[in-house]
């Protein structure tokens, strides 16, 4: 039987690919072992993000072509997309593939094995209007399914690549998206993260169907508990939206929604599609239908031309609107892209007391939301075990990260605990009760 061992870079979407890419494999009969062990064939699927994703990805690829020089190494992933000429001259590359073709990549291994000639099996993704359907039908982790929605991006924000490594936008068929979620449901999963490129522009290039439809029809699903939607625009937070969104018992009370800058001038150099008083009413209108919602959001700082004033608008903002957690990251310059032909780059050193205050502002916040929850009965899915003792830990619907003590026989179910002491990045609870879940598989039922 022969062996495959994958290593993913990158974001939540590199890694459901990996898991589809597996099932691709499992169902050629390969044995699946890990990365730091002797395989056939390796596959890295990369990342493109950031220039520093370019360098990790190059090391992780040479770093398996020393483990097993005899073995067949494939990379796919968004650097092999945008630069699969630099991937094919690492000495011991034998196979590339792009974001796109990847059920190509068995046959592309079977023909090497054969003619022994490297592989240069990427395509023009700007060409490509289809949805690629990868279907991943249960998850080594075991807990959250992510359900994989659209492709590709049509913004083209002036410090992002990712349009050039994914393509335009591509929504997924609904009837697709429905099929899965339900087998994920069937397979005993109760919570299903929806996950994109640009998730919330689900349906733009669809006729007659959006997101708000897509919502409506998954929450048909029974035995499903929890959506989560992954990331979505406030844009693309349309008034159906947040009407479905206020009508579902199902959506959870937490949304991802990238802010990037507080600045209305910066969100201009930036090529960001909103303005900071239309993302402050769409919060407001959020808030009222869900009382305890949680926002998180990304932020960059020290985006080129980045005044004192500007930051200082940004952390303003940040803190009038009692954000639930920030994901804080320094501008960093991605060849290619506009933003990195400014002029006025900002200092590092700049960059990272921004950078600082921001997270402090960060932890602050955290700490206030999860407070209001101190004393109060949360529903949790139990991910793992913690580090210590007999705690396992898991996450509420509005993305609180609650350990307690319980038996590991219930990760994966819905439980309710009761939050004894609030605290961030962990709260501490007390398990209360088991709701029950009519698709457990039966090894994960508790006895």
């Amino acid at each position: 039987m022969s062996t495959v061992a994958f290593h993913t870079l990158g974001c939540k979407v590199n890694h459901y690919e990996t898991e589809a890419i597996w099932q691709l494999f499992k169902d050629a009969d390969y044995e699946r072992v890990d990365f730091e062990q002797n395989a056939d064939v390796y596959v890295i699927n990369t990342c493109t993000v950031t220039n520093t994703g370019d360098k990790k990805s190059r090391q992780v690829i040479r770093r398996a072509i020393r483990r097993n020089p005899d073995a067949v190494i494939c990379v796919t992933g968004c650097y092999a997309q945008t630069s699969s000429a630099e991937i094919m001259d690492i000495a011991g590359v034998d196979i590339v593939v792009g974001t796109q073709d990847r059920h190509k990549m068995l046959p592309y291994i079977e023909q090497y094995r054969a003619e022994r000639q490297p592989i240069n099996g990427v395509t023009n993704i700007m060409k490509n209007r289809t949805y690629e359907e990868l279907d991943v039908p249960y998850f080594t982790d075991r807990t959250r399914a992510s359900l994989k929605i659209q492709e590709g991006c049509n913004n083209f924000c002036t410090f992002c690549i990712i349009p050039w490594a994914r393509g335009l936008m591509r929504s997924r068929d609904p009837k697709e998206v429905v099929r899965q979620a339900t087998q994920l449901v069937q397979s005993g999963y109760q919570e299903i993260v929806l996950t994109g490129i640009h998730t919330g522009g689900y349906g733009e290039d669809l006729k007659d169907y959006n997101l708000a439809q897509l919502l409506r029809d998954l929450e048909t699903i029974d035995g499903l508990k929890r959506i989560r939607i992954s990331s979505i625009e406030a844009s693309q937070l349309t008034d159906e939206v947040i009407d479905v969104i206020d009508k579902s018992n199902k959506v959870v009370r937490h949304l991802h929604i990238p802010l990037q800058s507080g600045s209305d001038s910066v969100l201009k150099r930036m090529r960001r599609k909103y303005t900071m008083s239309h993302f402050s009413e769409r919060l407001k209108k959020l808030h009222a239908i869900m009382p305890g919602l949680a926002v998180t959001s990304d932020v960059i700082v020290g985006f080129p031309g980045e005044t004192e004033e500007e930051f200082q608008e940004t952390y303003d903002f940040i803190l009038a609107h009692g954000f639930s957690e920030l994901h804080v990251f320094p501008y960093s310059m991605r060849t290619g892209t506009p933003a990195a032909r400014m002029t006025d780059q900002i200092d590092e050193s700049v960059k990272n007391d921004r950078v600082h205050r921001l997270i402090a502002l960060s932890d602050q916040l955290a700490k206030e939301y999860a407070s209001r929850f101190e004393g109060e009965v949360l529903e949790v899915i139990p991910e793992e075990k913690a580090s210590n003792g007999n705690m396992l830990v898991g996450y509420t619907d509005n993305y609180l990260k609650v350990q307690f003590e319980a038996d590991e026989r219930l990760i994966g179910e819905l439980v309710k605990v009761k939050i004894d002491k609030s605290g961030y990045p962990v709260n501490e609870g007390t398990f209360v009760t088991i709701i029950p879940n009519v698709y457990k598989k039966a090894e994960m039922q508790v006895h």
